[in-house]
């Protein structure tokens, strides 16, 4: 079987998300290849797997990480949007007959999606947020509310058309995504929840004991895991505030921070009982070892963090509407506690993580945990490819 796929390249997220698939598809003898852009250009490479370099897309963000929507509608402006979204499909009718692929893999991208259409191959879609939906600012309330219309119109036709639509994540009552997965009935027969896509599940790793012995992390108090994601400008200013806080943080606590740039040395930097790595490539075993995750809101951290029975402090990013519902659904489900950036401290901080810590709240997250494990993202896609590919 030949798979292409083709994740949206902002952020590390989409490409991460799919990467497992493409991992255990490879060690079947299936041929893979990746079409993405940005970002997730330096993952796959990473990965070392083929790539077709996409014409990029994006939004315009603020020094503070927030999304700009106003620069954004402004420059490039719908025209030169549309141009690019058509460059893209243009590149992907282009890669997808030159790979001649069996089944096309789109994790919320549209481009490949109607490259696929157009040349009669099956396609996957894989998306969290159904509708994009614009900040609500009450100076733009009315352009917000119309672009949510046209988008839920326009864009929930794109994905559902004659596609298979898998969203990774639980199904109720504790999905995260489910302030973001606004569906119309017409559309919901073509959508499934299938679980997260987990690249390692919680029972293929050594006992938390173990594991913090071979990570030197220390076993008499209380480690903090900080894996900072998101495309590489949204992240800059959560990145410096953090670390200027966690470096001011009580010696109670070990500390150990991800900038998350894949291409870039994974040896640590150690600063007292702190200590940070450009990248981590065993993440999971460091998020097994540690006690709570302070993390943006992003969809497959807090989905990873529930898996692994880890609290959560969340820091969404600014006027990002999905991190904010996500976070707001992980704070109603009693798995996170939510700090919004401008009041982001060291004492509101520290505060947070020692009542995330108690033990009412750590046995609450570890019920939870128990619950959503039964659903496996990887195994639910490959059954869906396999299925797919057959007809």
């Amino acid at each position: 079987m030949r798979v292409y796929f083709a994740p949206c390249g902002i952020g590390l997220g989409h490409v991460g998300r799919v990467m497992p698939i493409a991992r255990k598809l490879q060690k079947e003898h299936c041929d893979v290849a990746f079409s993405t852009y940005l970002d997730g250009m330096r993952y796959v490479e990473h990965e070392k797997f083929p790539l077709m370099k996409a014409p990029p897309i994006g939004f315009k963000v603020k020094p503070d990480g927030s999304i700009d929507f106003r620069q954004t509608v402004a420059n490039p402006g719908p025209f030169f949007a549309s141009f690019t979204l058509l460059k893209q499909v243009c590149a992907e009718l282009k890669f997808i007959g030159g790979f001649e692929p069996d089944i096309v893999v789109s994790d919320s991208r549209i481009s490949s999606l109607l490259a696929a259409r157009l040349l009669g191959i099956p396609r996957i879609c894989i998306l969290n947020q159904f509708q994009v939906i614009v900040p609500r600012r009450r100076r733009l309330l009315h352009l917000a509310r119309f672009a949510d219309s046209i988008a839920l119109t326009l864009v929930g036709k794109m994905w559902t058309s004659g596609n298979v639509v898998l969203i990774p994540d639980f199904p109720s009552p504790y999905t995260v995504s489910v302030g973001n997965l606004n569906i119309p009935k017409s559309y919901r027969k073509n959508v499934s929840l299938v679980g997260p896509i987990l690249e390692v599940r919680p029972d293929e790793l050594d006992s938390k004991d173990r594991l913090r012995r071979k990570l030197e992390l220390p076993v008499d108090k209380p480690t903090i895991f900080v894996p900072i994601s998101g495309p590489i400008k949204e992240k800059a200013f959560l990145t410096g505030l953090m670390r200027n806080i966690l470096l001011e943080f009580p010696e109670d606590f070990e500390i150990v921070m991800s900038l998350g740039y894949p291409d870039d040395d994974s040896r640590p930097t150690r600063y007292g009982n702190v200590t940070i790595f450009n990248w981590i490539p065993n993440r999971f075993q460091y998020l097994k070892a540690c006690d709570i995750v302070v993390a943006r809101a992003g969809h497959g951290t807090i989905t990873q963090a529930m898996c692994y029975g880890k609290p959560m402090i969340l820091v969404p990013t600014p006027s990002h509407t999905e991190q904010i519902n996500n976070a707001k659904q992980a704070q109603d489900l009693g798995v996170a506690r939510v700090l919004l950036q401008e009041n982001l401290n060291k004492q509101d901080l520290l505060k947070n993580v020692k009542q995330a810590l108690t033990i009412e709240n750590t046995k609450k997250v570890e019920m939870i945990q128990q619950e959503v494990l039964h659903y496996d993202g990887v195994k639910e896609v490959a059954r869906a490819m396999r299925q797919l590919a057959e007809k």
